[in-house]
């Protein structure tokens, strides 16, 4: 886990040709935020860096593309990121990681110091490339843009889909995770709001979110995943609910293959309005990873955008500020419709079905529709397990004071 030294007040003791001026990261003094209800992070540079995160190649400008297409930018107010500074990256993450994927990432020879990089769990599904450094900078600095938009009170709601990396740990990268940006977003927030609420729809659990904030009741975390013997990260039981003073503020929601739409949504309704009466957030991080629809080549869950999207909507009714963050997604045209929908969800429109000729519409073959059917995997969480979930998380929930 995290450095376990709770302070009760926060819970917290590649583009290879884009490589900008690495001592000049200090904050942006021309981003505006302006007085609408949705701000979406964007820049081209953005872009480009996320393009080159090996896992998911392209994914970015597929995103973009089709929310651009259907003339959903328009309606939006769109913010440019800056990179995060080192001093906002060590909010979290320890001096002598971001240290050294800084100067790795620099390095020509990609074995120089193979056996530290290592050690800081760069390596496998996070290797160090040329960039890297500038890719992890950027996206943290995009959500906490996000996040400072929530907190100067000119949006109610702040997007950034290239950010919701929840994997990586204080000194550790890990599953495709340079920097955890969901850690430093709420970190950032607590700064206005006592109590912020952090949601993961992702496939997998979010277990560097969780470690960081696991010992305080000033954040907590509610992560409905897979969970299955050898499925990564191997964390996120019903019996790991926080320690100490943030006992009872770790929610964890596992869950088997197959589940569709509707029971998804009846486990997440009936678990996530206990948490919020219970709790009563100020403030909401809500991560949206694609991996659980239906076509991901994780081959897990049967979900479709319209059941993300009845999630989501729940917690836009509670009106509070509201961080959206990706995540996970390795089918790269179903993540983009699975975006954009919950995208114009959030904006209030209705988008036609088929999708709109642009750059990247060879993604969408062979049906060129928005639409994502139903997967057919069959269905392992029966009505006993789904209630005996509910009913041990209902229990838990009942010490949160």
């Amino acid at each position: 886990m995290a450095d376990g030294s709770d302070k009760e007040n926060d819970g917290m003791g590649c583009h290879r040709n884009l490589t900008p001026n690495r001592d000049v990261l200090a904050p942006r003094s021309d981003v505006v935020c302006r007085n609408d209800k949705v701000v979406f992070v964007h820049s081209q540079m953005y872009v480009d860096l996320c393009n080159n995160l090996a896992k998911v190649p392209g994914r970015a400008s597929a995103v973009h593309g089709l929310i651009e297409a259907y003339g959903l930018t328009k309606e939006l107010r769109l913010v440019e990121p800056r990179p995060a500074t080192v001093a906002e990256l060590t909010s979290f993450h320890s001096t002598d990681y971001i240290h050294h994927l800084r100067k790795a990432s620099a390095e020509e020879d990609e074995e120089k110091d193979i056996d530290v990089s290592e050690e800081f769990g760069l390596c496998y599904d996070c290797p160090i490339l040329p960039g890297v450094y500038e890719y992890a900078a950027m996206v943290a600095g995009a959500t906490l843009t996000a996040a400072q938009c929530l907190i100067d009170g000119e949006c109610q709601v702040a997007i950034n889909w290239h950010g919701g990396w929840h994997h990586a740990k204080k000194d550790e990268a890990s599953g495709f995770c340079y920097v955890n940006d969901p850690v430093l977003a709420i970190l950032r927030l607590r700064e206005r709001f006592s109590k912020v609420l952090y949601i993961d729809l992702d496939l997998h659990h979010g277990d560097g979110v969780e470690d960081a904030f696991c010992c305080t009741s000033r954040v907590m975390t509610l992560s409905l995943h897979k969970f299955d013997t050898g499925f990564f990260p191997g964390t996120g039981d019903i019996q790991d609910t926080g320690m100490g003073r943030g006992r009872y503020y770790t929610v964890n929601v596992p869950l088997r293959d197959g589940i569709q739409d509707s029971q998804y949504f009846s486990v997440f309704n009936k678990v996530v309005s206990q948490t919020e009466s219970s709790y009563r957030p100020e403030a909401v991080v809500l991560q949206l990873g694609a991996d659980g629809m239906s076509g991901d080549p994780m081959g897990c869950f049967n979900l479709t955008p319209q059941g993300l999207g009845r999630c989501l909507e729940l917690v836009l009714d509670w009106k509070l500020p509201t961080l959206l963050l990706g995540g996970g997604g390795y089918h790269v045209g179903n993540t983009a419709r699975c975006w954009t929908s919950l995208t114009a969800q959030v904006l209030g429109k209705s988008l036609p079905p088929d999708i709109p000729e642009h750059e990247h519409f060879t993604e969408y073959g062979p049906d060129y529709e928005l639409g994502i059917s139903p997967g057919n995997r069959v269905n392992h969480n029966s009505d006993e397990y789904i209630e005996e979930v509910i009913n041990t998380v209902s229990e838990n929930l009942a010490h949160v004071m």
